[in-house]
């Protein structure tokens, strides 16, 4: 099975992967930095990754109208040549937090792994809980974020 895989055929992957420790990833991964290099090799410890890689649309919702610099199949191609990645599962453009909800529940991961500071944290944990699933946090380093690199890009 290829390692980049549609919201469609998710309930495939999930069937093959019954046996694997499932560590649930999610995010824009916008320009890779080395902050999500680290934070990917770090959920890699726990288990088979998944990323949830965001659509298109959300980053321009929440990221301003230059935003997405990379379109996602592009950033789903680059996510998916690191060895610490085991698949990327591309996002459709999810309208509400419910969205999210359903996600995990049929993912049923058994980590959900963020950065520390994740201003998103109780919505995750209440979204791991409904699946019995473990919140783990990697400790963020200190490296300019993607948004940060696109000011300093004039990209913003």
């Amino acid at each position: 099975m290829d390692k980049i895989i549609t919201f469609k055929k998710l309930p495939d992957l999930i069937s093959k992967l019954t046996d694997n420790r499932i560590v649930l990833v999610g995010g824009c991964f916008d320009i890779l930095h080395l902050g999500h290099v680290r934070f990917l090799k770090a959920a890699k410890k726990y288990g088979t990754t998944i990323v949830a890689l965001e659509s298109d649309a959300n980053l321009t919702k929440h990221k301003g109208h230059m935003r997405p610099i990379h379109k996602q199949s592009e950033r789903a191609e680059v996510l998916a040549s690191l060895e610490t990645v085991d698949y990327v599962l591309l996002l459709p453009h999810f309208t509400e937090d419910q969205n999210y909800f359903e996600l995990v529940q049929q993912i049923k991961p058994q980590l959900v792994a963020i950065t520390k500071g994740d201003p998103l944290l109780e919505i995750k944990q209440k979204q791991a809980d409904t699946v019995g699933a473990k919140v783990v946090i990697v400790p963020k380093i200190s490296t300019p974020s993607t948004t940060q690199l696109a000011k300093l890009l004039k990209i913003e």
